[in-house]
């Protein structure tokens, strides 16, 4: 892997990570595209340094958030009261406990499952369930949480029990399944979209220290140049990708999503896998 190359794969992942695209999908896809074998433990590891530069960025986006839930780091308002937010971190764990607990125990089967025809696929339904989502969301479903401190306990379970499909399915978008299972479940575009990227953090992170427990061997003196490079791209396109997400989300909305997952999944059918 030369630096152009890695560059290229930091700033697929950057871009990709935290919109409802499905980054593994673009990972799979492009490293098809590059000429890579899916099966390549560099790339493994690769893929897992730039996905922690992602994660970074958010923690990063997120870093107030993440203080006032785990108690410190709360300013005062001008009155002199502490202000309270109501999401705590139990909403957290029904976030990301039913997607561990499936990825944890359907390991070996999830892996099984990475390849470029079953992205395709996912892709297509994932943008599918988009578009329902977001006619629901704005015909048959009556908002009850406009901000994330209004999400309720049932409604983060609601989205956790979502995100399980971006598992089980490679391809179908971590973001685009926990995004979608709120809006179905009365959470509003917006507060969805937070927080998915809050809850990112933590199961993010959880998956790509245990598969980087498999692969750390590959970060050598030789490699560790390319991983730096990798991690640090990734950090930087992931911070400015959400950044500009949240600013125009209500712009960008989910159909505009699956038009384009159609429109990639229908390219590498046609020209990459026949």
């Amino acid at each position: 892997m030369d630096t152009i190359t890695a560059v290229i794969l930091a700033i697929v992942e950057g871009i990709t990570e935290f919109i409802p695209v499905s980054s593994t999908g673009h990972m799979i896809l492009t490293s098809k595209l590059l000429g890579f074998s899916e099966q390549d433990n560099l790339m493994k590891t690769y893929e897992i340094v730039i996905q922690l530069g992602a994660i970074l960025a958010i923690a990063v986006v997120y870093r107030q958030r993440i203080l006032n839930l785990l108690g410190i780091g709360r300013s005062r308002d001008r009155g002199g009261v502490m202000p309270r937010s109501r999401l705590n971190l139990i909403h957290v764990l029904l976030g990301i406990v039913p997607a561990l607990a499936v990825a944890f125990f359907a390991r070996d089967f999830i892996k099984s499952l990475f390849s470029a025809s079953t992205v395709v696929w996912a892709l297509v339904a994932g943008g599918i369930l988009m578009i329902v989502a977001e006619w629901v969301n704005k015909r048959k479903v009556r908002i009850t949480a406009q901000e994330m401190d209004d999400i309720s306990y049932g409604q983060a379970l609601a989205i956790g029990l979502y995100q399980i499909i971006s598992v089980l399915w490679p391809g179908f978008s971590r973001s685009g399944s926990t995004i979608s299972g709120g809006m179905l479940s009365g959470v509003s575009y917006k507060a969805s979209a937070d927080f998915s990227f809050l809850i990112a953090i933590p199961i993010m992170c959880a998956a790509s220290g245990y598969e980087l427990l498999d692969s750390y061997k590959e970060i050598t003196g030789d490699t560790f140049v390319m991983f730096a490079i990798g991690f640090v791209v990734s950090f930087v396109v992931a911070y400015v990708v959400v950044m500009l997400f949240m600013h125009f989300i209500q712009k960008i909305r989910l159909t505009h999503f699956a038009i384009y997952r159609f429109i990639l999944a229908a390219f590498f059918w046609l020209f990459i896998m026949r």
